[in-house]
């Protein structure tokens, strides 16, 4: 079986995309799956830029589709994953005998100025270094950053892959603290209770309501994260809410939301030892797999000054 890896020559300088397929891409990957299911070597090398087909010129192109048709068959599925090096459109793409991922750039007129085609595996999904979908917070009012930030001292998260990026989050008064009288009860914290809204448009993949609340100072370790909701994007991003009232999620999975929708109320369920919500950015929905994303929220107050474009850190007190 011969190796079949085509490397793109020339590459569009560093531009930046939201992880949206754009309709360039839609339309030029769709015409090269077609044609080459057609086995149209002559055709696909005509949506080649000229600086490619002096790279890969007609003969080459038609060695690497016959190659590649004879040993892996056709393409029955490609499904759009994001962009790598801001530059190349990532598809997951099943052929006949086996599963690829196909890079592909464009230049302004359309044309194919880079092509790349590899094993597919998990690993070969786009890092998303941050988020591109404009972000509220998931809260009203003003709350307090526990752990958050990029260091160990201002986040013991950042050693987890998927929680690298996390914020734990409370409610404070005028001293500091997060709960009220002595603190034996959920109900003395601030926090227990509050609404957590949708921090943009976005669809329910994962929504947990029946685990209890914990005592203050207890610990429930079977179920981490607690009562859970998973909000993906537009931009295939995943926003993880964990440690939710019982009985208190109101959303179901499948669902809709709207930027500013109730999602439940903040609560002390799972591996948490005070009312507080956690809320971090993944690129896939399994946690156990995830890779986290830095989150910056559009336009927030961060300590009484208006902050654009901000990730927040340990003992900012922030609202929207």
């Amino acid at each position: 079986m011969k190796s079949i890896y085509l490397y793109a020559l020339f590459i569009l300088p560093f531009l930046t995309f939201s992880q949206t397929e754009k309709e360039s891409y839609k339309t030029v990957s769709h015409q090269f799956e077609t044609l080459y299911n057609q086995g149209s070597s002559e055709a696909i090398f005509n949506l080649f830029s000229d600086e490619m087909k002096a790279a890969l010129p007609l003969d080459k192109t038609k060695e690497f589709v016959e190659a590649l048709a004879h040993d892996f068959g056709t393409i029955k599925n490609r499904e759009f994953l994001g962009y790598e090096n801001g530059s190349y459109a990532i598809y997951k793409t099943q052929f006949e005998k086996m599963l690829f991922q196909l890079n592909i750039s464009i230049n302004t007129n359309q044309k194919i100025n880079g092509l790349f085609i590899k094993p597919y595996n998990e690993d070969s999904s786009p890092k998303l270094e941050k988020n591109t979908t404009k972000l509220i917070l998931p809260f009203k009012d003003e709350w307090t950053v526990i752990w958050g930030g990029d260091t160990k001292a201002l986040n013991y998260h950042v050693e987890d892959r998927a929680q690298k990026n996390a914020f734990d989050l409370v409610v404070t008064d005028n001293l500091g603290k997060s709960y009220k009288t002595d603190g034996t009860t959920n109900e003395d914290y601030y926090a227990f209770g509050k609404d957590i809204i949708a921090p943009c448009d976005a669809e329910v993949v994962l929504a947990v309501d029946g685990i209890k609340d914990n005592i203050p100072g207890e610990m429930n370790t079977i179920y981490a994260p607690g009562n859970t909701v998973i909000l993906k994007t537009a931009a295939n991003e995943y926003l993880f809410f964990a440690h939710f009232k019982q009985h208190s999620v109101k959303v179901k999975e499948g669902h809709k939301v709207k930027q500013g929708d109730l999602l439940g109320l903040c609560g002390n369920s799972g591996n948490s030892s005070e009312a507080h919500l956690h809320f971090h950015i993944q690129n896939s929905e399994d946690l156990s797999n995830a890779t986290g994303v830095k989150c910056f929220f559009d336009s927030i107050i961060v300590n009484g000054v208006v902050k654009q474009n901000y990730s927040p850190i340990q003992e900012d007190k922030i609202k929207n």
